[in-house]
C-alpha cells in the first residue's frame, strides 16, 4: 500500500511540476509581450518628444516641422543628439553636421530634392579627411610636348608622370587640372597666336588615366582652333563624362559653377581667365561662346556672392598673373582679396608657367600661381596644392613641391623641396610654409 501511495504522490508531484512549467512559459511569453509593447510605446513616445522639443527650441530660426520631421525620418537618433547639443550651447549651423554627416545647406537641398534636376553636382562619399588637390597648366595637345612624348613611351599615363605623382592624385578625394588646349579635330589656328594647342577627342581619356575630376577651361588655349574647335571641345568633355568650369556656349554656361558634395559640405568651384594682354581669346556673351572673363573683376564678384548664399564654401579658380615671372600684378592681388570680400574660401591661380606667392588674407589663403604641371619639355619646378577638409569643416593648406622635366612631372627630391619651400617663402607676402609643405600665416 505505501508504494502504491509513493507512485501516487509521485505522479501528481510531476503534474504540479509539469502545471507550473506550464504556468512559468506562460508568465515569461506575457512579460515578453509587455516589454516589446511597452518599448515600442517608450520609442515613439520618444520621437514624437524629440520632434516636438527641438522645432519648439528651432522654430524661431526659420526651421519648419515639416524639416524636423524629415530630418527624424532619414536621420535615426539625429534630434536626441541635436536636443542635447541644445541644452548645452547656443544653437549654431554646423550642429547638422555634427549629428547627420551633412551641413544645413545640404540637408536642405536633399529636403528639397533640388540634386535631381542639376547636372552640376556630384556626390563624393567621403568622412574623416577628405582632400582636394590643385594643379596648374597641362597641355595634352598633339601639336605639342606632352601627348607625342606620351605615345613614345608606351607606358601609358606612366610614361609621363610618376607612380609617387599619381598615387597623389588617384588618392585625392578631388582633383582639379586646368586644362590648356582645345579638343577636335576640326579648326583652323587662330591668326596672330604665337602658340596654339589641339589635342584629338581620345586624348581625354589620359585624364581618366590620371584621376582627374574636374578641369578648368577659363584660359588663353581653349580657343585656339577656332569656334568649331571650341564647340567640339564642349560636346567632347561631355561625351567623356569630365565636369569642367569655365567655358560654355554663353556666358550662362560660362558662369556655370560646379558643385561637390564631399564629406556632408556643399563646395562650389567657379572659373574666371584675366590671361591674355592681347586679347584673343573671345569672352562669352548672351549670344555667343567664349570663356569668363575677369577682367573687370565685378561679375566674378557678383558670382561669388550668389554661390556663397547656397554653398558651405566657394573655390574660384583663377587664370591670372605675369608670366615667367614670381613677381605679382596689382590686379591679382586686389582682385583676388575682392573675391574673398565677396565671400571666397580661397582663390587658386595658374597662367604665369611658373610658381608664384602665397597670401593669407581675412585668414584664406590665396594662391597667386601653380604655374605648369604637365605642360612641354622644360624643367621648371611646380608644385600640387592640397586642401585638407576636416570632418569638423576646419580647413588644412599644403603645397607639395614637384619638378616637370623631359615632359614628365615626378615629386621633388628631398634637396629641391627644401629649395622649394625656401623660394616660395620669400616670394609669399604674410604666409609660411614649413618643411613639410603646410602653409600658416606669418
Amino acid at each position: 500500500m505505501k508504494r502504491k501511495k509513493r507512485i501516487r504522490l509521485k505522479k501528481k508531484f510531476k503534474i504540479l511540476l509539469i502545471i507550473l512549467v506550464i504556468i512559468s512559459i506562460a508568465i515569461i511569453i506575457l512579460n515578453l509581450k509587455k516589454d516589446k509593447y511597452s518599448n515600442n510605446s517608450a520609442t515613439k513616445k520618444d520621437k514624437t518628444n524629440y520632434v516636438e522639443v527641438v522645432y519648439d527650441k528651432l522654430k524661431d530660426k526659420n526651421i519648419t516641422l515639416e524639416f524636423i520631421n524629415w530630418i527624424d525620418s532619414n536621420y535615426k537618433s539625429s534630434l536626441e543628439k541635436l536636443n542635447k547639443l541644445l541644452e548645452s550651447q547656443e544653437y549654431v549651423t554646423s550642429m547638422w553636421h555634427d549629428v547627420t554627416g551633412n551641413s544645413f545647406i545640404v540637408l536642405n537641398d536633399l529636403y528639397n530634392d533640388k540634386y535631381s534636376s542639376m547636372d552640376n553636382v556630384k556626390i563624393i562619399e567621403s568622412s574623416g579627411v577628405s582632400t582636394l588637390s590643385f594643379v596648374g597648366d597641362v597641355s595634352l595637345a598633339d601639336d605639342w610636348k606632352i601627348a607625342p612624348k606620351y605615345d613614345e613611351r608606351g607606358q601609358g599615363v606612366k610614361g609621363i608622370l610618376s607612380e609617387d605623382v599619381l598615387d597623389i592624385m588617384k588618392n585625392s578625394t578631388l582633383m582639379v587640372v586646368n586644362s590648356e588646349f582645345t579638343v577636335s579635330n576640326r579648326g583652323t589656328k587662330m591668326e596672330g597666336k604665337q602658340y596654339t594647342f589641339r589635342a584629338k577627342p581620345e586624348r581625354l581619356k589620359i585624364y581618366d588615366e590620371m584621376g582627374v575630376d574636374l578641369v578648368t577651361l577659363a584660359n588663353n588655349h581653349v580657343y585656339d582652333y577656332g569656334k568649331d574647335a571650341f564647340l567640339d571641345m564642349l560636346d567632347y568633355f561631355k561625351e567623356y563624362k569630365i565636369p569642367n568650369i569655365g567655358a560654355g556656349r554663353n556666358i550662362e554656361e560660362a558662369k556655370k559653377p560646379y558643385y561637390f558634395i564631399i564629406n556632408g559640405y556643399k563646395i562650389a568651384f567657379i572659373n574666371g581667365s584675366r590671361a591674355e594682354k592681347y586679347r584673343l581669346t573671345p569672352g562669352a556673351t548672351s549670344n555667343s561662346e567664349g570663356i569668363f572673363l575677369c577682367y573687370d573683376p565685378t561679375d566674378m564678384i557678383n558670382s561669388i556672392k550668389e554661390l556663397k548664399e547656397e554653398s558651405d564654401y566657394v573655390i574660384p579658380i583663377i587664370h591670372f598673373g605675369k608670366e615667367d615671372s614670381h613677381s605679382l600684378e596689382e590686379e591679382q592681388t586686389s582682385s583676388a582679396k575682392a573675391y574673398i570680400d565677396a565671400g571666397a574660401d580661397m582663390v587658386v591661380g595658374h597662367h604665369a608657367h611658373t610658381l608664384q606667392g602665397v597670401e593669407i588674407y581675412k585668414d584664406k589663403p590665396i594662391i597667386y600661381n601653380l604655374g605648369n604641371f604637365l605642360f612641354n619639355q622644360a624643367t621648371v619646378e611646380t608644385a600640387i596644392y592640397q586642401v585638407k577638409l576636416n570632418d569638423d569643416g576646419t580647413i588644412e593648406y599644403m603645397m607639395i613641391p614637384a619638378l616637370q622635366k623631359d615632359c614628365f612631372t615626378d615629386l621633388a627630391s628631398p634637396e629641391l623641396k627644401i629649395k622649394i619651400i625656401n623660394d616660395l617663402n620669400s616670394w609669399s607676402i604674410n604666409a609660411v610654409l614649413d618643411k613639410d609643405g603646410k602653409i600658416t600665416k606669418k
